[in-house]
């Protein structure tokens, strides 16, 4: 163990009583903020290279209409634009969103640490891991097939990270490390999200944008879901063999160690006290997973996930800790401390939000976009997906929102690849895996930087126990498309 490890376990040590079940690492805090402060500053500097330009856009939907670009002047944003932008985009068009999520998150927290306080999440974990003691590995795979399908076919992610907290800490106790949490929860339900099937966020606009079915050309996104399925699964039974022979070699070793006497899950003999706790926990989460369902299942509803899911977290928890808690105070207190514990996080967000706005108030964003897309005109079919492959990985690092991006790109993307002989469905498939897979890299997703804060995992480390895996699947995704023009698809 080196000498910086040992001091962040000191630290640890000094803050294990007060802290909450998702406290937020400062240094990882420092290192993703001062990221995204410098994205902020460059994005603010493209202003003062690249002219302002606008389309106009469709007062129904707000898709752009093609033809309609005009280019102004060269007009840096003001210096105080910037600075303010991470307040100012409270007050912008995507405040809603913003305060919901934030909120989500708060409420979230402070639930989980209610969990932790009154022994509900060991004893719910330590029954589980009682039964599934003997099949370690199953279980692994078993999880990753279930976030991956919920994000494949319900587009959910933003929601499912909610559970990682129980979903870290399960696999802490199974023993394996915070990293394979992180791979069977975040990971598994964000590539499920890109290996979509019917995914109504991405297949299901791209394809009501097309005019296509949304099961046209199922049949090679489900071989594609397959095959990342068996990637991710090789991934993580790769890094447990690894970490089983060796556990020195996990990144959060170290880390791990503290969690594991932080949060104590040693089995003992069960008393009433705790089959009542387990009961009252596990409706909860029933309750939950039916919430969940729900969203899926009714597109009316789905616009309004994040407010529905926050209100049941809410009362559920608060209804869960009044039945658990002798002392009923003890339900605000404990809630109170998660919430405050996660409050760096909705800087975070702030500050990835942030990246759009100064794009956006610079008026650069429909110039950077007008110039991509008339590069694309006039290329063969082969190079042409491969560089609106590219135009929406660029548009990724600014724009988290898959339906956002759709209702900004298919308007004028399609047209062109149609005119080059490309069909809608190799559209919606390059679309899906160009929106997806990158959230799990790219340090302006506010969803991939809240969970690892919640794992207390920095950045760095999270890259280093990635990065290959992102280039294979890169470099599969690449070679999918391709296979996907040659036959016609």
């Amino acid at each position: 163990m080196n000498n910086t490890e040992t001091v962040e376990l000191e630290n640890e040590r000094t803050e294990k009583k007060s802290r909450s079940f998702s406290n937020i690492n400062k240094k990882s805090f420092i290192v993703v903020v001062a990221i995204l402060t410098v994205i902020i500053a460059f994005c603010g500097a493209l202003s003062y290279i690249i002219p302002q330009g606008s389309f106009l856009r469709d007062e129904e939907n707000g898709a752009i209409i093609d033809g309609t670009y005009t280019q102004g002047e060269v007009d840096g944003i003001a210096i105080w634009r910037i600075l303010t932008a991470p307040f100012r985009v409270f007050a912008s068009s995507d405040a809603l969103t913003i305060i919901f999520i934030s909120l989500f998150l708060l409420i979230m927290s402070g639930v989980f640490n209610l969990l932790e306080k009154t022994d509900g999440i060991r004893i719910f974990i330590g029954k589980t891991v009682q039964k599934f003691a003997h099949k370690r590995k199953l279980v692994v795979c078993i999880a990753a097939l279930v976030f991956m399908a919920f994000g494949s076919f319900f587009g959910m992610f933003e929601e499912l990270v909610t559970l990682l907290p129980l979903v870290s800490v399960f696999m802490l106790s199974m023993g394996f490390d915070t990293l394979t949490g992180l791979g069977v929860c975040m990971l598994a339900a964000c590539f499920g999200f890109s290996a979509a099937i019917t995914n109504p966020f991405s297949v299901g606009l791209a394809s009501s944008l097309a005019g296509t079915y949304v099961l046209d050309g199922a049949w090679l996104r489900i071989l594609f879901f397959v095959f990342v399925y068996a990637a991710v699964c090789a991934f993580l039974l790769l890094h447990i063999r690894k970490i089983t022979k060796n556990p020195e070699k996990s990144l959060t070793y170290a880390l791990d160690i503290e969690k594991r006497k932080t949060l104590d899950f040693s089995l003992r003999e069960e008393n009433e006290k705790d089959k009542r706790i387990f009961k009252i926990y596990a409706s909860f989460f029933g309750v939950q997973l039916v919430m969940l369902l729900l969203i899926a299942s009714i597109r009316a509803i789905a616009d309004y996930a994040i407010p529905l899911l926050s209100v049941s977290f809410l009362v559920g928890g608060i209804v869960a800790g009044l039945l658990v808690c002798e002392n009923k105070k003890d339900v605000a207190k404990h809630m109170l401390q998660g919430a405050a514990a996660m409050l760096p996080a909705v800087l975070m967000i702030a500050l990835a939000s942030s990246v759009k706005l100064v794009m956006v108030e610079s008026g650069i964003m429909d110039t950077v976009m007008y110039r991509v897309i008339e590069f694309l005109r006039g290329k063969n079919k082969f190079l042409c997906i491969i560089l609106i492959y590219f135009l929406i990985l660029f548009l990724q690092v600014f724009i988290g929102s898959a339906s956002a991006k759709i209702m900004l790109v298919m308007p004028i993307v399609l047209p062109v690849a149609t005119a080059l002989g490309l069909s809608p469905t190799v559209l919606i498939l390059t679309y899906c895996i160009a929106d997806g897979f990158t959230d799990m890299i790219l340090p302006t997703n506010p969803v991939l930087l809240i969970g690892l804060s919640m794992a207390n995992v920095s950045y760095g480390k999270w890259v280093r126990w990635t990065w290959a895996l992102q280039l294979f699947v890169f470099a599969v995704t690449v070679l999918l498309l391709m296979f996907a023009v040659q036959i016609g698809y």
